[in-house]
C-alpha cells in the first residue's frame, strides 16, 4: 500500500496541478466551471488511456512497436517543452493560444502535450514495472483524477476571485508565467540532454 501511495506521488508530483493551471489560464478565462470541468475530464481520461499502455507494456512500446529508442522520445520531448518556454518567456502566460477554440477540440491540446509529455510517460513505465497491471492502471486513474480535481478546484477559486481582485490575478499569473518560463525551459533542456546522454552511451 506504501508503494502504490509513492506511486501515485511520484505521478501527482510530475503532473503538477498547480504548474498546469498555469498553462491553462487561457482556457480558465474563457470557458465556464462546467465547460472546463467537460473537457478537463476528457483530456484526463485521454491521458489516463495513453499512461495506462506505457504501465502495462513498459518501454517495449518504443523498442518493439515504434522501433525507436526512448531516447528519441526524450529528446523531442524536451524540444517541444523548450518552445513552450520560449513562448511563456516572450509571450506571457497567452502563450498557449492554440488552446482557443471550440471545447470539443481542446481535450486532445490539453492532453498533449499538457498531460502527456516525458516525464510522466517515464513515471508512468516506473510505476508499471513496480506493480502489477490493475494497482498500476489504478494508481495512474487516481493520481489523474486528482490532480483533475485539483485544477476544477483551482477555476472555481478564480471564478470566484475574479471580479473583486483582477489586477491582482493578472499580477499573479503573468509573475507565475515568467517563473514557469524558466522552470520548463530548465526541465526541458534537462530531457534534452538526458536524451543526448543515452545516445552517447550506446557508441
Amino acid at each position: 500500500m506504501t508503494d502504490l501511495l509513492k506511486s501515485s506521488i511520484l505521478l501527482l508530483v510530475l503532473l503538477n496541478p498547480f504548474l498546469l493551471i498555469i498553462y491553462l489560464i487561457d482556457v480558465v478565462q474563457k470557458l465556464s466551471l462546467a465547460e472546463f470541468t467537460r473537457v478537463l475530464t476528457r483530456a484526463g481520461l485521454i491521458a489516463t488511456a495513453v499512461f495506462w499502455v506505457f504501465a502495462v507494456l513498459g518501454d517495449t512500446v518504443f523498442s518493439s512497436v515504434l522501433q525507436a529508442e526512448f531516447a528519441s522520445f526524450q529528446i523531442f520531448g524536451g524540444v517541444v517543452f523548450l518552445l513552450i518556454g520560449l513562448q511563456f518567456v516572450f509571450r506571457g502566460p497567452t502563450a498557449l493560444e492554440f488552446l482557443r477554440g471550440e471545447s470539443r477540440h481542446l481535450a486532445g491540446a490539453i492532453a498533449m502535450p499538457i498531460l502527456i509529455g516525458p516525464g510522466t510517460i517515464s513515471a508512468s513505465v516506473i510505476i508499471g514495472k513496480q506493480h502489477d497491471a490493475i494497482p498500476a492502471c489504478a494508481t495512474v486513474l487516481a493520481s489523474v483524477m486528482i490532480s483533475v480535481v485539483i485544477m476544477v478546484g483551482l477555476k472555481a477559486l478564480h471564478d470566484v476571485a475574479r471580479p473583486k481582485l483582477e489586477p491582482l490575478i493578472q499580477r499573479y499569473i503573468e509573475i507565475a508565467g515568467r517563473i514557469t518560463a524558466l522552470f520548463v525551459g530548465t526541465i526541458s533542456i534537462e530531457m534534452i540532454m538526458q536524451g543526448i546522454r543515452t545516445w552517447v552511451q550506446k557508441f
